[in-house]
């Protein structure tokens, strides 16, 4: 018998000047963590989606369990025992947690009628086996993105799949969250449990995972133990070139002290996230803001953008206080943001790369009233070459980029309006190593070119490396900077800890 629990054999698929699989191979063996890498572009997607029911095949085979098998939607994936955990979590906000974790599924007696109380006490101890307390009666809304992640986690073991597909799942955790999830993935395995697991870092993949399958421009170019390669030998196989140039790309110190302020921000207060923070920035910097999950990171962001308010503090661009009650006014005030949420807040799917580059400077694109797409297409040429952003044409719909050049696209709609300062939350959450080479590039392009920037990453490898200073935020509070020779991983996680080491000495006064 077989040890091998999915056989994709051949597979190819093409879209409107796109091939994005090319005659690929796939294999998982059973109760195996096996991690499918490659670049943004490189066909893991839409294999996914194959297998998943998204997308149909245009040829190859697919075996699940020795039985050939082509799943039409989701529904029959899942019935075959696959279960999905996909980035964008496919789950609804205004329903409760329980009820996210059991649509579709709900227990009813034998009149029809849904238990809730049996919804309830399931969703809870499914939820405690994570290590998660809460009210499960809480609306999905309501509660934050790692919780989020875990509630989807829950809904796609309930169906006791043979092979779970996680797709970037740690990608809103923190660490001890991807501790409780590397244990159910332990467990999972135990069980005899496959999972595809999907994460662009790195040092995930080599500690979670057995077996690596690479891909490239939608071809299969490696597959290896995960013991039999180094970070070097897989960054070098996705990318096709040395990885040196990548991994050790190091950010030069510049001396920003006779550098004119571009933004001042004192006694930032917001409900209890932001507790007092100021923040400078002068034009050309680098700043990053480094912290754990609900250390205030975006929270700030959005006050500097105007898209929350700020009880108390204030706010000087160029040196003359300015009020920020609606991104309207940070725009004109100069101010871009590039939210974490690429999908939710970021790019219009169904609009063409043309549309979603000019949706905020539709105004330089009309005269008295008329459109011109002569203009348009002009300014999306610029940033399609300009930022090297792979698609088949302007008109394509962005929906079809990767995900990289998702971003790229969003990067080019604030490029438009020649703004003086970029908000990049998360610029390359979800993203590939290659990629993020690329945004790292236009963001030092940006900033050579003067315009000021704040950077919010959850690596702490990527602040160091691309930031001139590191604002350190613990709990809404700001709790150190770090910059020049004093700027590392080491020292920021250092400098968290301190903070949490006060608010613990504080609260035992």
């Amino acid at each position: 018998m077989s040890d091998f629990l999915l056989k994709m054999t051949g597979v190819s698929k093409e879209f409107p000047g796109v091939k994005a699989l090319n005659n690929v191979d796939f294999y998982i063996r059973k109760g195996e963590v096996h991690s499918l890498m490659g670049e943004n572009g490189a066909g893991k997607s839409t294999l996914i989606k194959i297998l998943t029911g998204i997308y149909t095949k245009d040829s190859g085979t697919i075996e699940l369990n020795g039985r050939q098998m082509s799943p039409q939607n989701v529904l029959e994936a899942q019935a075959a025992g696959i279960s999905t955990i996909f980035q964008e979590l496919n789950l609804i906000p205004d329903l409760s947690i329980a009820e996210n974790i059991f649509l579709g599924r709900e227990p009813k007696d034998r009149f029809g009628k849904i238990q809730w109380k049996k919804i309830y006490v399931k969703s809870t101890e499914a939820l405690k086996d994570l290590g998660i307390n809460i009210d499960v009666q809480l609306k999905l809304k309501d509660i934050g993105a790692a919780i989020q992640q875990m509630v989807a986690l829950v809904r796609a073991l309930d169906i006791n799949a043979n092979l779970v597909v996680m797709d970037e799942p740690t990608s809103s955790l923190d660490d001890n969250e991807v501790k409780v999830l590397f244990k159910v993935i332990r467990n999972l395995k135990e069980r005899g449990v496959s999972v595809l697991f999907i994460s662009h870092r790195l040092s995930e993949i080599f500690e979670i995972c057995d077996r690596v399958t690479i891909l490239r421009d939608g071809k299969l170019v490696g597959e290896s133990l995960i013991r039999d390669i180094s970070h070097g030998e897989l960054i070098s196989k996705m990318i096709g070139k040395d990885s040196e140039s990548i991994v050790s790309n190091k950010k030069k110190a510049i001396d920003f002290s006779t550098k004119e302020t571009y933004l001042t921000a004192n006694g930032i207060s917001s409900g209890i996230m932001l507790k007092g923070i100021d923040l400078s920035i002068r034009k050309g910097e680098i700043v990053g803001l480094a912290g754990l999950l609900g250390s205030g990171r975006t929270e700030l962001a959005r006050v500097l953008f105007g898209d929350d308010q700020a009880a108390n503090g204030k706010i000087e661009i160029n040196g003359k206080k300015v009020s920020l009650k609606h991104p309207a006014d940070a725009i004109i005030n100069g101010v871009a943001f590039c939210s974490e949420e690429r999908k939710a807040e970021g790019i219009i799917p169904n609009m063409s790369v043309a549309d979603n580059i000019t949706l905020a400077s539709f105004s330089d694109i009309t005269r008295f009233g008329f459109f011109s797409r002569k203009k348009q297409l002009q300014i999306t040429n610029k940033y399609i070459k300009q930022l090297s952003i792979k698609t088949p044409g302007a008109n394509r719909e962005i929906k079809f980029l990767s995900g990289g050049n998702q971003q790229k696209v969003i990067l080019a709609r604030w490029l438009a309006l020649k703004p003086d300062f970029i908000i990049l939350d998360e610029p390359t959450r979800g993203i590939d190593v290659g990629a993020k080479s690329e945004i790292d590039k236009l963001i030092q392009s940006m900033a050579n070119e003067g315009i000021s920037i704040l950077l919010i990453s959850s690596e702490m490898e990527e602040l160091v490396k691309r930031c001139d200073r590191v604002a350190v935020l613990y709990e809404g509070e700001k709790v150190g900077e770090l910059q020049g020779e004093e700027l590392s991983v080491d020292a920021i996680l250092h400098t968290i800890t301190a903070g949490h080491n006060r608010k613990l000495q504080g609260a035992n006064k």
